[in-house]
């Protein structure tokens, strides 16, 4: 059955239509959504039917896929993350919501599908309303990795949500469309080892937070 593409307002989303979202995270489905830099694709952590199939849209395997937690605020990292610092934490305070992933070591509670076995977790809390409404509405994370133009490419990125529809109407549930996203990703700064090493220069510029 092809997907639905759902218009959402990017600064004030309905609720029925964020619920609307919601209902099909709930059931298993795969999204793509709107963040503060390029578009993700997405499900609900704690189902591991749809990890599964999330990863093989990517063509990813479960137990290697690097993918991220879409947190909705600081208050989940605690969850899904082992080993942050005070000082580490104040610096997320400053940098989130914004364009960063940041690693940790991944705590106990974390779910061992989609890339977990690796023992470490990629946090990100986008600067994005739609997105962040939708996680605080599923009550928890969702794993997310990026919409790319081809997958075999690492720096191309489809930013028309139109665009992004008919490539994906048959493989996903729903895709928003919450405006056009950006071309450049997150930045993704590596914790694990108490310390703030840069993996990849995004968007963010995490000099300016520590």
């Amino acid at each position: 059955m092809p997907a639905t593409l759902l218009r959402i307002h990017p600064d004030n989303p309905p609720q029925n239509r964020i619920q609307q979202v919601v209902d099909v995270l709930r059931k298993g489905g795969i999204i793509i959504y709107p963040t503060d830099t390029v578009y993700g694709i997405g499900c609900d952590i704690h189902n591991p039917k749809a990890v599964d199939r999330l990863c093989r849209i990517k063509g990813l395997n479960p137990d290697k896929a690097n993918l991220s937690f879409i947190c909705s605020d600081l208050s989940h990292i605690a969850d899904y993350a082992h080993g942050i610092t005070t000082p580490t934490y104040k610096v997320l305070k400053k940098a989130l919501p914004g364009p960063f992933t940041f690693i940790f070591e991944a705590s106990s509670k974390a779910p061992r599908q989609g890339g977990n076995k690796r023992k470490t977790v990629g946090i990100r809390v986008p600067d994005n309303t739609i997105i962040i409404q939708l996680v605080k509405e599923l009550g928890n994370p969702i794993f997310s990795t990026s919409v790319r133009e081809d997958e075999n490419t690492l720096d191309e990125y489809v930013t028309d949500p139109d665009l992004i529809f008919e490539k994906y109407r048959l493989l996903v549930d729903l895709v928003i469309d919450g405006g056009f996203g950006n071309n450049v990703p997150s930045t993704i700064i590596d914790c694990s080892n108490n310390d703030f090493e840069l993996v990849r220069q995004g968007a963010g510029d995490i000099e300016q937070y520590l």
